[in-house]
């Protein structure tokens, strides 16, 4: 079983973004965070989601491996479980794709207060020098 937690910060001054992504498998963690180019924050929440199942791949997880999905952000999870995102498409779609790759995938949304490790690590990437 692998538990994979995404967040994005997005600091609405400067423009600037951030993802945090968090995998917990058998009591391991991978903790991953990194800039990415400007965007808004539905964007960015995309993109963390998106970078969190590239990581479970590039890391040879077995696509048997049960994945729990968790993010707080309500328009990924809606995207994913209407397997459709009108401003959204192309994410959405990527992400579909990306979750294909494993057996069984359930996505949940959790409150902010729940993804305090994503968060942690977006914001870290995001006041990073």
């Amino acid at each position: 079983m692998i538990k994979l937690y995404t967040d994005a910060a997005v600091n609405q001054q400067s423009g600037k973004a951030a993802i945090g992504i968090l995998i917990i498998q058998n009591g391991h963690q991978v903790q991953l965070n990194q800039k990415i180019v400007s965007m808004d924050n539905h964007h960015a929440e995309f993109e963390a989601a998106i970078g969190g199942f590239q990581k479970l791949i590039g890391l040879g997880i077995d696509p048997a491996e049960f994945v729990f999905y968790y993010t707080d952000s309500k328009i990924v999870i809606d995207s994913l479980n209407k397997a459709y995102a009108k401003h959204f498409e192309t994410q959405t779609e990527q992400l579909i794709t990306l979750q294909n790759h494993f057996t069984t995938v359930i996505n949940t949304w959790i409150p902010d207060t729940q993804n305090h490790g994503a968060h942690n690590l977006a914001m870290q990437a995001l006041h990073a020098k």
